[in-house]
Parts: C-alpha cells; sequence; structure tokens
C-alpha cells in the first residue's frame, strides 16, 4: 500500500541524511521526497511516500518519531487531503507538432511556460496518474526531458499539521 507521511523537522543540516538513513538502513524504499521551509524559518516541511504494509507503517512513524530534530509525523492514509506534484516536460515542438503538444497540454490543464524554435517547455500540477496520462500522450511526439518533483500533501478543511509552538502561539 502507498502512503504519503509529512513529517515536521527542525531546520538543521544532517536531519534529512538522518531521515533517509532511517529507510535505507531498515531496507525501506522512498518513493518521492520533498522538503522545504514552513511559515516557521526554524521548521521544516518533509512529505515522503513509501510503501508497506500497516505494520510496516507503524515501524516508520515510530522510527521517525524516535530521530531527533523531528518535531511531528503525520501519516494521511486515513485523513481527507489533497496530494500534487509538479512536472516540467520538455517536448519536441517543431511546426508539425506544435498545435498538436499545445493542445494536449491544454487538456490536461498544463501550461507552456518557455518556446524555442524546435521545443516547447511544459508545467504541469496534479495527482501522479494525471502527469503519467499527460507523459504517455506526450512521448510520440518527443519528449526530450522530464523533472518531476516529489508529492506533497495538505489536509482538506480545517485539520492543520502544526507544532506545539504554533499551537502556543495560536492559543496566546
Amino acid at each position: 500500500m502507498r502512503h504519503t507521511i509529512s513529517v515536521l523537522v527542525e531546520n538543521q543540516f544532517g536531519v534529512l541524511a538522518r531521515v533517509a538513513g532511517l529507510f535505507s538502513g531498515r531496507g525501506y524504499n522512498i518513493e518521492s521526497l520533498t522538503v522545504a521551509e514552513t511559515l516557521d524559518a526554524q521548521v521544516s516541511r518533509l512529505t515522503l511516500v513509501t510503501r508497506g504494509d500497516d505494520q510496516v507503517l507503524a515501524q516508520i512513524i515510530q522510527q521517525l518519531n524516535k530521530l531527533i530534530n523531528v518535531i511531528k509525523v503525520i501519516d494521511f492514509k486515513d485523513t481527507s487531503h489533497v496530494t500534487r506534484e509538479l512536472a516540467l516536460i520538455k517536448v519536441k515542438a517543431d511546426r508539425e507538432t506544435r498545435a498538436e503538444v499545445s493542445q494536449v497540454v491544454e487538456i490536461f490543464r498544463g501550461r507552456i511556460i518557455d518556446v524555442s524554435p524546435e521545443s516547447f517547455l511544459v508545467e504541469v500540477t496534479g495527482e501522479k496518474d494525471k502527469i503519467a496520462a499527460l507523459i504517455e500522450l506526450l512521448m510520440p511526439l518527443g519528449i526530450q526531458e522530464i523533472a518531476r518533483t516529489g508529492s506533497v500533501a495538505m489536509h482538506r478543511g480545517m485539520q492543520l499539521l502544526r507544532t506545539a509552538r504554533n499551537e502556543k502561539e495560536k492559543v496566546a
């Protein structure tokens, strides 16, 4: 089963290496990984996707919580949430294929963000399956290069992922 996990960590050097080491040391694979600062520059949000049954997931969460610099771990498995990825795709776009590439990109609500005489640079966001479908349709037209982010996830509605410090500040 595929799991999306967000981890709030102290924004310090070596934290990402410790998290990655935890996974590799136990033989777990990270399918995607994104990390960025939160509104609090001292805290980063790490979002990762991994596979495993409920027992494996419970062990991963338990081990993550034991790491120094980990503030909070959330599994999105049983919550209402939104997951997105970003892809940049460079596609061959000569006179014969420009119109077709443009139409396919528009259908997927992507954007052409750079144009050269021989190619388009396409930006698309969405769920993993949407991006995979776009790539499949563009492949015969001549994909030259792809760069993708990992998944990011956020709860729907008013549920928030916060640090204890954020919650205290809101109450005060």
